[in-house]
């Protein structure tokens, strides 16, 4: 069960706004979003979060990398729907002026974003859902936040939330697995560990 938080007004505006023009649809590089017939709506906002890990300060030498993840709020996005099925999407982003127009984009997180809300709707707890991405590793999770926040109220995950890798998912790493933060997120986090320090000595 989701518990969706609004978007920002002015995004909407801006992805309407580029729905409506001409110029913006014919320059995307979405050739579905081109040929597509009737209208074309943005459905199912989500907001997008990127997910680092911040290295812990004073760890001793030759130690394993120790690290914290942190989030952070970089924009929302909106499945294009044309019919009965989306076909694209758009993101905004928050600029010195307010929430704005980014880019139109199309590929398999359209429909692997699809997918897993219709999974996570089916759960019996309430989640806020969220998208978590993870540049570092090339992956997009449905994050399913346990306690809904207010809009735009920086969060870490936390003990009771779930992560969806969407497809394609790195290598093993399961997509459309619901996984608890606990077991994921360590495994993350050693990804994105930088490596020990050339020369450091290794441990007994």
């Amino acid at each position: 069960m989701l518990r969706r938080s609004p978007a920002p007004a002015p995004a909407l505006r801006s992805v309407l706004a580029a729905l409506g023009s001409p110029t913006a649809v014919s320059e995307t590089r979405t050739p579905a979003l081109r040929a597509a017939q009737g209208p074309l709506s943005p459905e199912l906002p989500l907001p997008v979060h990127v997910l680092g890990v911040t290295g812990v300060p004073g760890a001793a030498p030759g130690a394993p990398p120790a690290a914290t993840p942190r989030t952070r709020l970089v924009g929302w996005r909106f499945l294009i729907r044309s019919g009965d099925r989306a076909i694209a999407a758009a993101d905004t982003m928050l600029t010195p002026d307010g929430w704005s127009f980014s880019h139109f984009f199309e590929g398999p997180y359209v429909l692997s974003t699809e997918r897993a809300l219709a999974q996570a709707e089916a759960l019996p707890t309430t989640y806020q859902p969220r998208l978590l991405s993870i540049p570092e590793l090339y992956m997009l999770t449905l994050w399913l936040h346990a306690e809904p926040d207010e809009e735009d109220t920086p969060v870490a995950p936390a003990a009771a939330d779930i992560l969806v890798p969407l497809a394609p998912a790195p290598p093993g790493i399961a997509a459309h697995r619901p996984y608890r933060i606990a077991d994921l997120l360590p495994v993350l986090t050693t990804r994105l560990a930088p490596p020990p320090l050339a020369g450091s000595a290794a441990p007994a």
